[in-house]
């Protein structure tokens, strides 16, 4: 026990200081930050409110179809991280897509193979609230069961997925 909780620390200050030299990234946020909250559409009608799902540890992922990045980092997420915690009450996983209609996300999300919810962002309203406008896409945003930002990514790095993996594996181990 005494060994996981040194390994969770050390894990928590390398990703905090991998984060925070991440200027280039063009976040709005920072590891630390209360996330932003915000409402979101699905396809299917439903509403989703980032504040509603305080107590979970909470994955997003700033996606769109015209994305290659996206498409690359999307099945590792499906397989390494929504198949391992979908049924896990403590989980949240929504990928949000950046200024494209339903019909082009439903599509998109057949071609990848992702079976997780991906959300609506019509004039990319969500997507500045964390990044700067002009800011690229592939990112994920991890957020602990307080609310507040554990993680911050952007493009599709192996390493730093991996990473992510093992940080919402120990999140939710607690």
């Amino acid at each position: 026990m005494k060994k996981s909780l040194i390994f969770i620390i050390a894990l928590f200050i390398s990703i905090n200081i991998f984060s925070q030299e991440k200027n280039d990234y063009q976040y709005k946020v920072k590891v630390g930050d209360m996330a932003p909250d915000f409402e979101m559409n699905l396809p299917s009608g439903e509403t989703v409110r980032l504040s509603s799902l305080r107590g979970k540890v909470v994955m997003l992922q700033f996606t769109a179809s015209w994305c290659g990045v996206c498409r690359k980092e999307m099945p590792h997420i499906e397989k390494e991280i929504w198949q391992k915690h979908k049924d896990n009450p403590d989980f949240a996983l929504y990928g949000i897509d950046r200024e494209e209609p339903a019909e082009t996300i439903l599509k998109f999300a057949k071609a990848t193979g992702v079976t997780y919810p991906i959300g609506l962002d019509l004039k990319g309203d969500i997507f500045t609230t964390f990044a700067e406008k002009e800011a690229g896409i592939t990112r994920n945003v991890i957020i602990g069961k307080d609310g507040k930002i554990v993680m911050l990514t952007r493009l599709f790095k192996m390493e730093e997925f991996n990473e992510m993996v093992t940080l919402i594996d120990s999140l939710l181990a607690k």
